[in-house]
């Protein structure tokens, strides 16, 4: 399952003294030069996220049945994490996002989310915390800290994406069920972005407090399947991405309050290529348009601005996974406007579910298989 103790294993060691025959090492193109791309796991049974720990201690990953899993400094997959939730592992459904506290450090929080199974099969998106043991085999004290009602999903649209801003609240992304008019009704949490403090607490800022039969979680609605979100390092503002149904991908930078459309306006199709019933348009009255939209859906996961020194080409860049795509896809910006795609890792042949940048300068990538892969990706250098 793992090729451990890689030479420079994700930056997290200074190194590791292994023959280089060890990393499993191809180039692809690019238009920036040529990609090295090492494979550091494989074996992963549909992994669905990672989050690296601070000061070179490795990174936590999730396999969607239920394992979450560290990957340590010294190159070794640890045995499944103890005090994970019991999860609803059902089409779409299983564990999904893994976050860290802000303050990891000194609290040592995990923040997962994760399908829940409700009554008459039917489940929702939760999310809790647990601290991880000094010796990262356990999560202690785990509780639930969240949890999308009404439980609507019969195994997909969950969403869940899990975003920390630099004030300390946290954004969860929540998928419509594929109970498309749920999105527009402010009493479910179906097809919404929500914001809380760390331990779950509603803000009192937030765009529907006190109001009458309205959920007051809700920062922004009109949401179908957004399963990609990230801050922007130079703003600070979160983007979040989301599923279309047969075309009609798209990127908003959700602003309190304000209603993103879904079912009513949409650039796709059902996939029986009939029109969606409640859609009126591609552009409607009192919603907000994508900020970026894809009139063919590569099926979008997983989302990373790229800001680090190591590799400057790829600065203001935005990386988003590609699943029905198989490619990762390279946005390059200027300011909020994308000005350029690329799409990259096509040879691979994979469904990309997330994308991160590591500590090291390089992007961290997961493929999304029974027999899935934690990837290493960066430019080659002459």
């Amino acid at each position: 399952m793992l090729n451990s103790r890689l030479l420079g294993i994700l930056g997290l060691v200074a190194a590791v003294a292994l023959p280089p025959a060890v990393a499993q090492e191809r180039q692809y193109p690019s238009e920036l030069g040529s990609l090295r791309v090492t494979t550091l796991l494989s074996g992963l049974e549909h992994p669905w996220a990672l989050a690296f720990l601070p000061d070179r201690q490795g990174l936590l990953l999730t396999e969607r049945l239920g394992r979450l899993r560290l990957l340590g400094a010294d190159g070794r997959l640890s045995e499944p994490i103890e005090g994970v939730p019991q999860v609803y592992a059902r089409g779409q459904g299983g564990l999904l996002d893994v976050a860290l506290s802000p303050a990891f450090a000194t609290d040592r929080w995990v923040y997962l989310s994760y399908a829940e199974a409700g009554k008459r099969g039917k489940a929702g998106t939760a999310v809790g915390r647990g601290r991880l043991s000094t010796d990262g085999r356990r999560l202690e004290g785990f509780e639930v800290i969240f949890r999308q009602q009404p439980k609507l999903s019969t195994g997909v649209h969950f969403g869940a994406r899990l975003v920390f801003d630099r004030d300390g609240y946290l954004f969860i992304t929540l998928g419509e069920n594929n109970q498309r008019p749920t999105a527009q009704h402010l009493d479910k949490l179906q097809g919404k972005v929500v914001r809380l403090h760390s331990d779950g607490r509603v803000p009192p800022d937030n765009p529907f407090v006190d109001q009458d039969g309205v959920r007051p979680e809700i920062w922004s609605y009109g949401h179908r399947n957004p399963q990609g979100a990230a801050l922007n390092p130079w703003t600070g503002a979160l983007w979040v991405h989301e599923h279309g149904p047969r075309g009609g991908d798209e990127i908003n930078i959700p602003q309190a309050g304000k209603n993103y459309g879904w079912p009513l306006a949409t650039h796709g199709v059902n996939y029986t290529f009939l029109p969606i019933p409640e859609a009126l348009g591609e552009t409607v009255a009192g919603t907000e348009p994508p900020h970026h939209v894809w009139e063919k859906s590569p099926a979008i996961s997983g989302m990373a601005f790229y800001d680090a020194a190591r590799f400057p080409q790829w600065r203001h860049s935005l990386f988003v996974g590609a699943l029905a795509g198989e490619a990762l896809l390279r946005l390059q910006l200027q300011g909020d406007r994308v000005m350029h795609e690329e799409r990259l890792l096509e040879a691979l042949d994979a469904r990309i579910r997330d994308v991160r940048q590591g500590p090291d300068g390089y992007l961290y990538v997961l493929t999304d298989a029974s027999d899935g892969q934690l990837l290493r990706v960066g430019l080659a250098r002459d």
